[in-house]
């Protein structure tokens, strides 16, 4: 049955639509405490300052290394600017910041040339990876949600079998996103989950098929044995397809998420970091510190609850909202 619109109805679908916040916005929105923190004390600085000096570059630097931005990659970034005053002969400290943005965006765009997901030409398979409590279960479910929408078809296989609920919590993500999920009993042999799902995406024709895998962080040898068997089937049995492996990682813990992506970094090739909660903390400048100082490229950014606050990161639109 069709459902005919008047003028009204029209013009008002229009309005709505203009409502509906774009993804800058909702970036903006989303990195309200860094942008208070981090670009909101900057400023500060800059107008206590009469001239631009050696203190001025002490407590730049304060501010970065308590963002998260991380100390080596800090004290780069304030050599860089200082080398940038000299050269332009810079003496106005208000012009600083943009200087301090630009080196801040080169530094990000050396380190990493793409932040795209790797998922053409099609079957991809994105593999999950990170500790529990991180937000995995909730970016796979918002990642369907988003391919879903641009008309892929997807499959997850739900591969951390060992924390209890963790499959029930992902059919019901799945349910939301409209996505297919391959699942087997807790306690099952994750590897065997991959390994159905890979061969469920086939048969079915599935454009991406996105693995959960166990979110236990023991220690490094238990975590790699588990992980390379995983790889090991991905790779013997779904041996054309594009292939990611994402590193799920909670903003709001800071430091502790780049101790955790040096873990993970070291027993698995990770291709790209999934940054969640970053509407929930002040420290964002860690999305500065796991591209510069660790060389991971972050691919998605949470900003907020909804199924649609998962995100591409783009480094312009990043520092753009911080720098606003």
């Amino acid at each position: 049955m069709f459902k005919w619109l008047n003028k009204n109805d029209k013009e008002q679908e229009v309005q709505d639509e203009v409502k509906k916040p774009g993804l800058l916005d909702k970036l903006i929105g989303g990195l309200t405490k860094t942008r208070k923190e981090m670009s909101g004390r900057i400023d500060s600085i800059l107008s206590f300052y009469k001239k631009i000096d050696d203190d001025l570059f002490d407590d730049l630097e304060e501010v970065l290394v308590t963002s998260d931005v991380g100390v080596n990659t800090t004290m780069e970034l304030i050599d860089r600017l200082r080398d940038r005053v000299k050269a332009e002969k810079v003496t106005d400290p208000n012009e600083v910041k943009e200087l301090l943005k630009d080196e801040i965006k080169g530094i990000m765009k050396e380190s990493i040339e793409n932040n795209e997901l790797n998922i053409e030409p099609s079957p991809a398979v994105i593999l999950v990876v990170g500790v529990n409590g991180v937000g995995k279960t909730t970016t796979i479910g918002k990642l369907s949600h988003n391919f879903k929408q641009k008309g892929k078809k997807v499959l997850i296989a739900a591969g951390d079998t060992f924390r209890a609920a963790a499959i029930e919590q992902l059919q019901e993500w799945s349910n939301r996103a409209g996505v297919d999920i391959v699942a087997h009993r807790e306690g099952a042999d994750p590897a065997a989950v991959i390994y159905d799902g890979i061969h469920a995406a086939k048969s079915r024709k599935a454009d991406i098929l996105i693995c959960d895998t166990a979110g236990r962080l023991h220690n490094k040898s238990n975590l790699m044995n588990e992980l390379n068997k995983i790889f090991r089937v991905v790779e013997r049995e779904y041996e054309e397809a594009a292939k990611e492996v994402l590193l799920v990682l909670d903003a709001t813990t800071g430091q502790n998420a780049i101790n955790q992506a040096k873990v993970f970094k070291e027993v698995a090739n990770i291709t790209g970091v999934a940054l969640t909660k970053l509407d929930g903390t002040a420290k964002g400048g860690v999305v500065i510190a796991l591209q510069a100082e660790l060389g991971l490229p972050i691919k998605l950014i949470g900003v907020g609850e909804g199924i649609d606050d998962l995100q591409p990161f783009n480094v312009d639109d990043f520092l753009d909202a911080i720098f606003e």
